[in-house]
């Protein structure tokens, strides 16, 4: 085992895949050193559905990133996803002690702004402040030290149902690790594809996964609206195998390798091979005809994303367009047809901010990941070290147990 020195761990548990990225946190940033994934067969539309499938795809994920970085993990930040997320904002209101605002201060009107009322079932995510109002005066991001009476904080809240988010600790504990922290995977793919610059001027996220699409907005630097459609590129795979009547894994890769959002942009005499079911011998079909079953669909998911764009109240702020990531945005003009139907500047985002392996991570599909490795290397205890001895015994232990359960 390398000797390490900070290690951040990233577990992007999606609908399609486990992916597990393990970053080391330096003088001069971070360095991705281990990248492992396994396809998720245990979830559905973001939501575990199947516990011991999710245990053993996360297990094999991580292993593969172990044996890359030459390190033991042992905590992990793990992502969330799934329709039951819901987003909103809330304002809080107490008055200043000692006329100068304290950290006491900044978390009194926190507290106060996250004082609602929560069913029984819910759990907060996330607090994330958008702005602080001192005796009226508003836009203020660090009112730390500053003379006044009244302070008021307006923040963003995420909520989650308290099932889901217990399902994805309890898999990551059977795998021998433990939770530093959700994050919502939105939130965590715009830490890996926006710059502050974006954030500032007004943007949209939209992380297009296997399950679920994920939206998160920013203006004026903060996150003001969150929200999670229960559509994704699992959708797409189901029409390609039902249209082209091929197994779902084959249509799968059909859609990875000649999948394309806009007809108009296939050309005539392009072909394709599609295999068969029941045995029947493979066909010879238009590349045509894959991309009008793959194109309506596309075509609904962007128009359920303007419609929450248009909802969230922000749409006129959007002043840097639209970010489209995750691994459904691979597919060849999808940003262009995004942009037709939503009527905004669209780019697709790839993961940034960090060294080490970064032509493999430079896709897509690992944004949440990457994210989720920026996210906890902000934290101000970063202690997910590698080849510690008690995590070490932990996963040990935790394997054994799991090898027994197999066989009895």
């Amino acid at each position: 085992m390398r000797n390490r020195d900070k290690i951040v761990v990233g577990l992007d548990i999606g609908t399609t895949k486990i992916a597990c990225i393990i970053g080391e946190v330096g003088e001069h940033g971070i360095d991705v050193i281990g990248i492992g994934t396994h396809p998720s067969t245990g979830l559905r539309k973001g939501v575990v559905i199947n516990i011991d499938a999710t245990i053993d795809s996360i297990g094999k994920a991580v292993e593969e990133a172990e044996l890359m970085a030459g390190c033991e993990v042992n905590r992990v930040y793990a992502g969330i996803a799934g329709g039951h997320v819901k987003g909103f904002n809330s304002r809080g209101i107490v008055a200043i002690k000692d006329k100068e605002v304290s950290r006491e201060d900044l978390a009194r009107v926190v507290d106060a702004a996250r004082a609602v009322a929560m069913p029984m079932d819910r759990q907060v995510i996330h607090v994330i402040p958008r702005e602080y109002i001192i005796d009226d005066q508003e836009g203020i991001k660090e009112p730390l030290g500053m003379t006044g009476v009244r302070l008021e904080s307006s923040v963003h809240m995420v909520t989650a149902s308290v099932t889901s988010a217990r399902n994805i600790v309890k898999c990551a504990n059977a795998c021998g690790l433990d939770v530093a922290d959700i994050v919502l995977e939105p939130l965590a793919s715009s830490e890996a594809v926006l710059s502050e610059d974006e954030k500032e001027l007004g943007i949209a996220v939209v992380d297009v996964g296997g399950g679920t699409t994920d939206i998160a907005i920013y203006s004026k630097g903060s996150l003001v609206h969150t929200a999670v459609l229960s559509i994704g590129g699992n959708h797409l795979t189901n029409d390609i195998a039902v249209g082209l009547r091929t197994p779902m894994a084959e249509a799968e890769r059909i859609k990875q390798k000649y999948g394309c959002a806009m007809t108009g942009r296939v050309g005539a005499e392009e072909t394709i091979e599609v295999p068969s079911v029941g045995g029947r011998p493979p066909r010879i079909l238009s590349r045509q005809i894959l991309s009008e079953i793959i194109e309506p669909r596309v075509e609904e998911i962007f128009a359920y994303v303007g419609r929450e764009l248009k909802n969230s109240g922000f749409e006129d702020q959007l002043t840097s367009g639209v970010v489209i990531t995750g691994g459904t945005t691979i597919l060849e003009s999808m940003p262009e047809l995004a942009e037709e139907i939503l009527g905004l500047p669209v780019r697709r985002g790839v993961p940034g901010g960090v060294g080490g392996l970064v032509d493999v991570v430079r896709n897509p599909k690992f944004a949440t990941g990457v994210g989720l490795v920026l996210h906890g290397a902000k934290e101000p205890d970063i202690d997910a070290y590698c080849a510690e001895e008690t995590g070490f015994y932990r996963r040990f232990t935790a394997r054994v147990g799991q090898w027994f359960s197999d066989m009895f």
